[in-house]
């Protein structure tokens, strides 16, 4: 059998068949060497990509098909183990937010309000699922005109849920047959966003909004936005607001700021501390949100204080307070002289407080009703913490006045590694963006027509350091706004991130984050994989609430050291992104993943 089968191949390749065998072997081998860049050591390595995006633009493309090729049988050799067969949700989870489950607390034995909190030891073993889309979502309008309309689909708002809203902020829509649209600040409704941001101005002495920064207001914590108007119109002063909200079913506020590309997150003054260090804010506005600031024993105001700056203001606006001038609720104003606030002005049903710049008010015989933490209280991460009954920050060497915001900022001490951070980001952004996106064409109209800038507003990164990805694309100039989140039990950089004015939050990221579905654009990680390998949690959990947080068609960039990219890459094929991965080309073992979620999954 063997000779019949020689003796064809020879009448076809010819009586010196084996030394042209051996040769074609030799040139196959030859070729695959050179394909991937790599010895034929045992050692798991990848292959160079050459950062060219213009010439050679065909052999990039094979190369990067190597470097695919290489990891995936690299994946299997190392044993990753496929995902089961991951289901997409049903409709009952197209705005699905884990970890608030009122009913499951309710059953669990939370109560007196604790059962809206966030708990996510409820909701674990859940088993995960894909989070499709409403049927009919769109891709979110690009800034600016994404912040005056919005499509109606991609968010859960009934029609009796906005007839019925009331706030001030909330009555600045226009529901139309598929959009929502959010008036412009003209200043000609009596009522409206500019007018009362002008009354708050000159209620703690300014001549008018525009001279926010020069009391010193920069970060504003917008605590029951409404609808996110008056953040937006904090924006265009150059402020950094934060809407924060309630998880709510329908309507959400969180879901419609995000929708609108505001800076946003799930959150409520109730039973624990908020994610944010002491000292945070420049100033807590409540306009109508429905917290009772005088409930449990002052614990909300003393919280308030908490993350309130020396010299920080707090504003309250709405009507169930009384309008006459001396009769306001009386157990808020007995209790913010407990806290060392001072009472600087009403204006109808808007009131104003502004907390003491002074640190030593708060240990006098005088105020001593509410003691100041100990210091080793101070040391603790508010992620999520019950509820202090002392006065947290006023020991903190970021005891700083905000109208004194400039000083000793080049002392700070994260202020060499945030420099060093900040440089090795411009290094690294401009290798990545016209390495990725150089194929896509410019539209006709487009001033920045490459991603992740045309139809990137809202970006998350993942594992923030010193808020460097957020300088580095405000150096750029380009319009998005970052949520620096800081993991906990990582070195605490988030009073720095927020001293410079950037958006930033505690996380664990072994929990899914307090966001809605598809409210991100584009999410950023570098060395969270590993971090999170080190710390015993989930990558493949990661990457699925990646999935639910992020839009379709949204971004996804990694950047790891190379068996965690590989790892995440082999899942993000299992739930279907598009996925490639780059060489640095630095002689680093580090390897940058690079994803894109599909607008409908095949």
């Amino acid at each position: 059998m063997r000779r019949r089968l020689i003796k064809k191949l020879c009448m076809v390749f010819g009586p010196k068949f084996p030394r042209i065998w051996l040769i074609l072997c030799l040139v196959s081998v030859f070729v695959l060497i050179v394909l991937s860049g790599s010895s034929s050591s045992s050692s798991v390595e990848s292959v160079t990509l050459t950062v060219k995006p213009d010439i050679y633009a065909n052999y990039r493309r094979l190369k990067e098909q190597a470097v695919n090729d290489f990891l995936d049988l690299t994946s299997l050799s190392l044993g990753i183990s496929e995902l089961k067969e991951l289901t997409v949700c049903g409709k009952e989870r197209e705005h699905y937010v884990p970890c608030y489950n009122v009913s499951g607390n309710l059953l669990t034995g939370f109560k007196n309000g604790e059962e809206f909190d966030r708990h996510c030891e409820v909701s674990q073993g859940e088993p995960y699922c894909l989070v499709r889309p409403p049927k009919d979502y769109k891709t979110p309008l690009s800034w600016p005109v994404g912040r005056d309309v919005i499509w109606n689909e991609n968010v859960k708002i009934t029609k009796d849920q906005f007839l019925s809203s009331g706030s001030m902020t909330k009555r600045l829509m226009l529901m139309e047959e598929n959009q929502i649209s959010f008036h412009s600040d003209d200043g000609l409704m009596f009522d409206g966003v500019k007018d009362y941001a002008h009354q708050v101005a000159e209620m703690i002495g300014l001549g008018s909004d525009a001279e926010f920064h020069q009391a010193g207001v920069r970060m504003v914590l917008d605590v029951g936005c409404g609808f996110g108007s008056f953040g937006a119109h904090l924006l265009s002063l150059k402020l950094m607001p934060v809407c924060m909200a309630a998880y709510e079913l329908t309507g959400s506020q969180v879901q419609i700021s995000l929708e609108r590309g505001l800076p946003a997150i799930i959150g409520n003054f109730n039973s624990r501390q908020l994610p944010f260090p002491s000292l945070s804010y420049d100033m807590v506005h409540c306009a109508e949100c429905g917290i009772l600031w005088d409930d449990k024993d002052g614990l909300l105001l003393i919280e308030a204080d908490r993350i309130l700056k020396p010299g920080g203001y707090f504003v309250l606006h709405g009507s169930s307070l009384s309008t006459k001038k001396g009769s306001m609720a009386s157990p808020i104003e007995e209790f913010a002289r407990k806290i060392c606030w001072t009472f600087l002005a009403q204006q109808e049903e808007t009131f104003i407080w502004q907390k003491t710049i002074d640190a030593q008010c708060y240990s006098s015989s005088v105020q001593g009703a509410i003691p100041p933490c100990r210091e080793e209280r101070e040391d603790i991460q508010s992620y999520y913490q019950p509820l202090a009954s002392c006065l947290g920050g006023t020991t903190s060497k970021r005891w700083v006045p905000i109208q004194n915001r400039s000083s000793g900022v080049q002392q700070d001490e994260f202020y060499e590694d945030y420099e060093s951070s900040l440089s090795a980001l411009r290094n690294y952004w401009s290798l990545l963006t016209p390495l990725i996106f150089s194929d896509h064409p410019k539209r006709p109209g487009d001033e920045d027509p490459l991603p992740p800038y045309n139809m990137i507003r809202n970006v998350m990164d993942m594992n923030a350091h010193y808020g460097g990805l957020n300088a580095a694309f405000l150096e750029e100039g380009k319009s998005v706004w970052v949520m620096n989140v800081v993991p906990i039990r990582a070195r605490n950089t988030l009073p720095f991130i927020l001293h410079h004015g950037f958006v930033g939050v505690l996380h664990d990221w072994c929990e899914p984050f307090p966001t809605y579905p598809r409210t991100y654009d584009m999410l950023h990680a570098n060395g969270l994989l590993s971090y999170l390998t080190s710390e015993r949690c989930s990558i493949t959990n990661l990457l699925l609430e990646m999935d639910r947080i992020l839009r379709p068609e949204g971004w996804v960039v990694l950047s790891d050291e190379v068996g965690s990219i590989e790892k995440a890459r082999t899942i993000a094929t299992q739930i279907r992104w598009e996925a490639r991965v780059i060489d640095l080309e630095n002689g680093s073992d580090q390897r940058i993943l690079v994803c894109q979620k599909p607008f409908v999954r095949k």
